[in-house]
This record gives structure tokens, C-alpha cells and sequence, in this order.
């Protein structure tokens, strides 16, 4: 292959066309990364009652959430950044400053300390989408599309075997030493992303509208932190009126901003129809299926005995219900990177959801029977690594080069934000719909089992949305990649 200016890589480095031990070796260096990433979000969740005793604090909220939510506040900055300024250098400042955040909460004396340290690991969020980015660039289609698979989902298999070990280590050393994991993560995966990746020459004429990205992300970080904070601060108080007005006036300003900026962080005016229909099935799509990891933790051990109409009674087999589901999310993901070089990412992303759809309404049978309930979160993980793969190799397909860490960056907000809406609106089905029982409130049959309907639905709406890109004009579906178009329903080889 010669290389072309277009393919932003230095001069003499060609796309990679086939598999090989140099594109081995950038795989692992963004696993590195994006297991990090993992690491500061997921595993925090698992020892939050020894954070909550050593902090003194009933403050569930702001530890657990803190992160996501500065997620929301650092994508459209760094994926922008990205664009201007280069994919690798902004996915070196993104583990850096991940990797500070870390040894502030080691160190962190306080709550407060420590919740900004939380807040600065949120920038680790871009690191799933700014690799995805990077590895389009860095080969050929063909390639790119199953490694995306790779890169963005091959964490799930190491977090599983993860938990385990850091469950004896904080026993042994406490919750300080998922943060020094972290803090070590981060600094390797810096180091091995500067040696490995070469630096893209892509850059997006322009300068970066940091007040724009300040005001989105602030925006969407006030509104999702009253959703998922509402239930312990309270949906109609001052304090929570007061964040869901501020975020919802912030982003009306960030609209009227980006209409009358020259160069705004999202154009929001130069989206198209395509890239629009993908954002919306991702949100509903991610947001059902992730909806449907919260009802599964809430049935998983109600005993049959108690005859409430639900209930998997899975003592002694969790393991067995969320940890051989949790491989699906790796072979969603790889299989649909595959599946996308020969029928093209619009085509499996309808499958993605045709598949989240059955897994979802598969659990009207298994809300009450462990097979098959481990079965249909097996198809509902499948679904989730493809959404994350396809999501990006989807929506990175609909823009030139030079806007691929923005638009990826678009859709981690999106999937965000519909995996925080679905859960508050399946909380809330439940909540409006607990019954009393030996004097105890439960959840009732019926709030379980339309919880499940509405997942269901929302994921059958995707699932009509994706058909929907795949009937679309094929020339309507084609961006700059290098100097070849790649079609979104049909292979783009």
C-alpha cells in the first residue's frame, strides 16, 4: 500500500491491512488504557460500603457517580481536542490526568479531596472512544472494524478475573489500593501509547471552543447527576431544582452558542440525518440494556418462596449469572467488528438490537427461572459490546477524519445518558409499584414485569431505527477514510 497524505500517518507508516505483531502490540497498549478506565469506574462500585465507613459520609452518591458524571463534562472537551491537536497527544493528557486523579484519592484526607479526585479520573472516559479513533486510523477497514471490537470491549473478560483480586487485596490493604492499580495503569499505558502509537498528521483546522465544550459538558453533567442523584437528594428540593434548571438553562445557552459560533466543538447544524437516527438508537438501545443490569440485581437473590411472581433465588450461583454473561460483552464486540466488514455496521447494528430485544424480553420467563435468565443476560451483554463497538465504527463511518474523536466522543455522551434516564425510569416503575409484604416493602410482579416490557419496547423502537439505516441510499452513507469510502451496508473492505 503506498502512502497517501490522507491517511494520517506520518510519512513512510502505512495503514495496517492485515494482522501483525506491531498492531498486536497497539492493541495492548490501549487495553492498558482502557482497562484503567474500567478501573477507576467499575471497581470503586464494589468496596463502596469501606469508602462510605472511611470517610464517614452516607454520601453513596457523590463517590459512585462523581466519575461518570465528570465523564460527561471532559468528552466533548477531549474529543474536540482530539481533533485539533491529535488523537495520541490528547489520549497521553487523558491517562495522565486520570492517573493524578488516582493519587488524589490515595492521598485524599478528606471526602472533598477525594470526590475531586474522582472528578479528575472522569477524564479516562475518553480513553475508550479516543482509541476506537485511533485504531480507525490506524489500518485499514477490513481491519479496524473487528479491532475496535477489540480495543473497546477485550477489558470486560480481565475486569471479571479483576474483581476477584482486588476483592483479597483490599482485604489485605484496603480501598487505597484500587487507586495505586490505577495510578500504575495509567502511567504504563501514557508510557506504551507514546512508544507504540505513531502520532496522527490529521488535524481539523481551527481553534478549540472551550467555553462551547465547558458548556455542554457542564449542562449534561448538571442534568444526569439530578437524575442519578435524585434518589438520594430528593427530586423536588431546592438543591435539586436548582442543578436540573442550571444544567438545563446551560445547555439552551450551549445551543445558542454553537448557532452563532464560527467553529463550534459539535455543529450541531451540520449533524445530518444519518449520524442523528445512530445517536438516537444508541441512546435508547444502551440505555435498555444497561437498564436491564440493575433488574437483574434486584431479582437475583428473591427466593421463590417468598411467591412474589419473580425471583432467581441465585445464592451461591451469582457467579454463574453475572460472570459468564460478562464474556458476552467481549464477543459481542469482536463479532461485530467481523460482521461489519462483510455486511457493514448499520446492517449489525440492527442485529445488535434485534438480539438486545429477544435477551430483554426473554426475561419475562427469566425473572423467575436462573437458566434462563442467565441465557438472556448473555444475549443482553452481547448486545452491549456490539452497541459500544458498532456505536463507534458506525458513527466514525458518517464523518471525515478530522472529526472522528468529536463524533466518538458524541456517542459515550449519548450512551450515557440513555443508561441514565432507562435506570432512573425503570427505578421509578418499581418504586411506584412496591408492595407490602410481612409489613416489608418489595417490589411487586408488576413493576418487575414492566420494567421488562419497557425495556423491551425501547430496544424494539431501536431495533425499527437500525432497519431504517440500512434501507437508506448507499451513497448517503460513505466518508473519507484514507481514499476510500466505507459503506455502512456493505462491506467497506
Amino acid at each position: 500500500m503506498n502512502t497517501t497524505p490522507d491517511t494520517g500517518l506520518p510519512p513512510g507508516t502505512t495503514r495496517h491491512r492485515r494482522w501483525n505483531k506491531r498492531l498486536a502490540a497497539q492493541i495492548a497498549a490501549l487495553l492498558v488504557g482502557n482497562l484503567m478506565a474500567d478501573t477507576v469506574i467499575v471497581a470503586p462500585l464494589l468496596f463502596l460500603p469501606q469508602m462510605l465507613e472511611h470517610f464517614q459520609t452516607d454520601q453513596a452518591a457523590w463517590i459512585s457517580s462523581s466519575a461518570v458524571l465528570a465523564g460527561a463534562l471532559w468528552a466533548p472537551l477531549l474529543g474536540r481536542s482530539a481533533d485539533l491537536r491529535g488523537k495520541r497527544r490528547m489520549l497521553i493528557i487523558t491517562l495522565l490526568l486520570g492517573c493524578t486523579g488516582s493519587v488524589l484519592c490515595v492521598m485524599a484526607p478528606n471526602l472533598l479531596v477525594f470526590t475531586l479526585g474522582r472528578l479528575a479520573q472522569g477524564a479516562v472516559i475518553a480513553s475508550v472512544f479516543l482509541s476506537a479513533t485511533i485504531v480507525r486510523e490506524l489500518c485499514e477497514p477490513r481491519i479496524a472494524m473487528p479491532a475496535v471490537g477489540i480495543v473497546t470491549t477485550g477489558t470486560a473478560v480481565l475486569n471479571f478475573g479483576a474483581a476477584f483480586l482486588y476483592e483479597n487485596l483490599v482485604a489485605e490493604f484496603g480501598f487505597r489500593v484500587i487507586f495505586v492499580t490505577a495510578a500504575a495503569l495509567g502511567a504504563v499505558a501514557a508510557v506504551a501509547v507514546r512508544v507504540v502509537i505513531p502520532d496522527s498528521t490529521t488535524r481539523m483546522p481551527g481553534r478549540l471552543d472551550a467555553g462551547g465544550a465547558l458548556l455542554l459538558g457542564a449542562g449534561l453533567t448538571a442534568v444526569l447527576g439530578y437524575i442519578s442523584l435524585g434518589p438520594e437528594i430528593g427530586w423536588f428540593g431546592l438543591i435539586p431544582f436548582t442543578l436540573l434548571s442550571a444544567g438545563l438553562i446551560t445547555l439552551a445557552y450551549w445551543v445558542r452558542h454553537s448557532r452563532r459560533t464560527a467553529d463550534p466543538v459539535i455543529d450541531i447544524s451540520n449533524l445530518g440525518r444519518p449520524l442523528l437516527l445512530t445517536l438516537l438508537v444508541i441512546v435508547l438501545a444502551t440505555g435498555a440494556t444497561q437498564s436491564m443490569d440493575q433488574l437483574l440485581s434486584l431479582i437475583a437473590q428473591v427466593s421463590h418462596e417468598q411467591q412474589l411472581g419473580y425471583g432467581l433465588d441465585a445464592q451461591g450461583m451469582l457467579g454463574l449469572l453475572f460472570g459468564i454473561p460478562a464474556v458476552g460483552v467481549v464477543v459481542g464486540g469482536v463479532l461485530s467488528g467481523w460482521l461489519a466488514t462483510r455486511i457493514g455496521p448499520a446492517a449489525t447494528l440492527a442485529g445488535a438490537t434485534t438480539v438486545g430485544t429477544a435477551g430483554a424480553a426473554g426475561m419475562l420467563t427469566g425473572a423467575s427461572w436462573l437458566p434462563a435468565a442467565i441465557a438472556c443476560s448473555f444475549l443482553l451483554q452481547c448486545t452491549m459490546g456490539a452497541l459500544l463497538t458498532t456505536g463507534f465504527n458506525l458513527a466514525g463511518s458518517l464523518v471525515p477524519a478530522d472529526r472522528q474523536a468529536a463524533v466518538s466522543s458524541m456517542v459515550s455522551v449519548v450512551g450515557a445518558v440513555g443508561s441514565v434516564v432507562m435506570t432512573f425510569v425503570g427505578a421509578a416503575v418499581l418504586s411506584s409499584t412496591r408492595t407490602i409484604i410481612d409489613g416489608t416493602a418489595v417490589n411487586s410482579a408488576t413493576g418487575v414485569y414492566s420494567y421488562i416490557a419497557i425495556a423491551t419496547t425501547t430496544l424494539a423502537i431501536a431495533t425499527l431505527l437500525a432497519v431504517g439505516l440500512t434501507r437508506r441510499r448507499l451513497s448517503r452513507f460513505t466518508a473519507a477514510d484514507g481514499r476510500r469510502g466505507v459503506s455502512l451496508t456493505s462491506s467497506g473492505g
